[in-house]
């Protein structure tokens, strides 16, 4: 239970925040992603930057579809919090459109441990587009663990890439 109160306290405070923050789009922004169909499922790249309004994502050739963690995190960082917003947006405006968050690691730790903390991620990205106004029905929460890297090399920077939350939206 205390390990849920932290991050619920977190998001509310975002969500009630009035004003603005001041966003690093590189930290939001996958530098070498692109809009990925397949069998009805559409990943769907967001990018802040290049479009003001944040919709419709699936319009969008750039990347920017994923929330990404710090190490062994599932606190959402404050960054994240257009990119969160434009997609609550869509959801709330669209009741009909559905998305499932995949939530990833990086490859320390267990194969247990990095799906349970994927899950934990997806859940709260879920938890947030809820807040903001998406409907329970819409947004599904699952974990891939380990086992869809945005990148394949040993190094920070590689490790940072894949503990992210993906919004993949079913059909366009």
């Amino acid at each position: 239970m205390k390990k849920l109160l932290l991050p619920s306290l977190l998001i509310l405070a975002l969500a009630a925040c009035e004003s603005d923050p001041v966003v690093d789009n590189t930290a939001m922004t996958d530098p070498g992603g692109s809009t990925a169909s397949t069998g009805g499922v559409a990943t769907v790249n967001v990018n802040p930057s290049n479009n003001a309004t944040g919709l419709p994502p699936w319009a969008l050739d750039s990347a920017g579809n994923s929330v990404y963690f710090d190490y062994d995190s599932y606190v959402i960082r404050s960054e994240a919090r257009s990119l969160i917003d434009a997609h609550a947006k869509l959801l709330a405006q669209q009741p009909n459109r559905k998305a499932t968050i995949q939530g990833t690691a990086d490859e320390r730790g267990s194969r247990e441990y990095n799906l349970a903390l994927g899950q934990k991620r997806a859940e709260a990205v879920r938890r947030a587009l809820r807040l903001l106004g998406a409907r329970d029905a819409q947004i599904e929460a699952v974990s891939l663990g380990e086992e869809h890297p945005a990148c394949t090399e040993a190094t920070e920077s590689c490790y940072a890439r894949n503990r992210r939350g993906d919004f993949v939206y079913l059909g366009r």
